[in-house]
């Protein structure tokens, strides 16, 4: 009888310890997935959960999507232990909800969008960025006239501050802030971005003995240039999204926030290979007499803005293209455009070895690798510059090269064009040199 009791206990606490185990793998795997799901109008879209739970699908639109060829309405449920074949018909959205036990612990929303094509690039182009203010790199010290050693900026400003406005005046370059310091006659009060948020400070200048100018001690920075790669060209719109990430300060490793910028043509004049643990990168010549587009935005997914009437005919050689989103990526084959040797754009092959759906940092949805003979013997695989080099398969834009592996340069991180397409929504390779 005590042998039963043992036994009956034991299975108990099998029974409870699988059950406690695939709830935790469930809110796990689900705490993982996308609050969010695009899918392109028109098409089959395939959603693996693979557990047995209830999943319950809602649209003020029955036409926007089918699920398992059933159509979506109010109160639809089915299990998601097999694949859900998502059917879309028009654009709009649609909510799904997943629950244990009848208990809901993840709504996520379908949103159906057109079939975007756009027409992609490859093209190297040379990148000049203003910042909205200036931006704090570090603070100094210096001997003032009085024989002591000041540091003004110590414990108030910090490395990635932005200045925007001194004693009621924007800050619009390094010398207009160094004059707003030099002609005050007291503190100056400042206003900067830090960390998303505004805040004021106060300032004591000091005299500098070396030149009798009033110093603040800090280092700052208000532009950068480099060299990248154009992704695509949206001709419904007219603009362009480059980079595949956003530019982000050497120094600082803070997104710079743009007043204005501009696209040059760049030309490849040479290639310094990529090494195990010391990245390549293409050398070039920026042609800074003409402008190909302005620059209205650096967001975490790329730079962003409209190339000019003139850029359109040079640089634009190829039709557009539809665009595929996370959900139709296979691991398999697919191939780059990118400029390694003057400004020719050629077609080269990689091997895309992971896809992330479920990736939280949108630059690094998958991991490639490059196969192709000639790119690998000119480059030794990803070099700085190639950043935003377009990734295509079976004839759709499905991203852009992003970053690559430093310990293994045939590697590196392509982000989805999905992503990169809507915008508002580590070692990168933009090649950064202080102006």
């Amino acid at each position: 009888m005590r042998q039963k009791h043992k036994i009956c206990k034991f299975l108990v606490f099998v029974f409870v310890a699988i059950f406690i185990g695939y709830c935790a793998g469930s809110i796990a795997f689900l705490v993982r997935f996308p609050s969010e799901i695009r899918l392109t109008e028109f098409a089959s879209h395939k959603l693996t959960i693979g557990l047995p739970l209830r999943t319950t699908f809602h649209s003020e639109t029955a036409a926007v999507a089918k699920v398992n060829n059933v159509p979506v309405t109010e109160n639809f449920s089915i299990r998601a232990r097999r694949p859900l074949i998502i059917q879309t018909d028009s654009t709009g959205t649609a909510e799904m909800t997943v629950a244990a036990f009848g208990v809901p612990i993840r709504r996520i929303t379908l949103d159906v969008v057109p079939d975007i094509k756009v027409i992609p690039l490859g093209t190297a182009i040379g990148v000049r960025i203003n910042t909205d203010g200036v931006m704090v790199l570090g603070m100094g010290s210096f001997l003032g006239e009085d024989g002591n050693v000041h540091r003004p900026s110590d414990g108030i400003l910090r490395a990635g501050d932005l200045l925007f406005k001194a004693n009621g005046t924007k800050i619009t370059s390094k010398e207009a802030l160094s004059t707003i310091v030099a002609k005050s006659e007291g503190d100056v009060k400042i206003f900067l971005r830090r960390e998303g948020n505004e805040v004021e400070v106060t300032l004591s200048p000091a005299t500098a003995a070396t030149d009798g100018i009033r110093r603040i001690g800090a280092w700052v920075r208000d532009s950068t240039k480099g060299i990248g790669t154009l992704t695509y060209f949206n001709p419904r719109t007219g603009t362009f999204g480059a980079l595949g990430h956003g530019i982000m300060d050497v120094d600082t490793k803070k997104l710079m926030s743009v007043k204005s910028g501009i696209i040059m043509p760049s030309t490849v004049t040479s290639v310094k290979r990529g090494l195990r643990g010391a990245p390549g990168e293409l050398e070039g010549v920026v042609d800074t007499s003409r402008v190909l587009g302005q620059i209205s935005s650096n967001n975490p997914s790329g730079i962003y803005g409209k190339l000019d009437k003139a850029a359109k005919a040079e640089i634009i050689t190829r039709e557009p293209i539809p665009i595929a989103l996370r959900t139709h990526i296979k691991e398999g084959s697919a191939t780059i455009l990118t400029s390694v040797s003057g400004k020719n754009v050629k077609e080269y092959e990689i091997y895309i070895e992971n896809v992330n759906r479920f990736t939280t940092d949108e630059t690094k949805g998958m991991v490639i690798r490059i196969t192709d003979p000639e790119l690998l013997q000119i480059t030794g695989g990803i070099v700085q510059g190639m950043s935003g080099s377009p990734i295509l398969q079976n004839g759709r834009l499905i991203g852009a090269i992003t970053h690559v592996f430093v310990q293994d340069p045939t590697k590196g991180y392509g982000i989805f064009i999905e992503n990169m397409i809507q915008p508002e929504n580590h070692s990168p390779c933009f090649r950064f040199t202080e102006l």
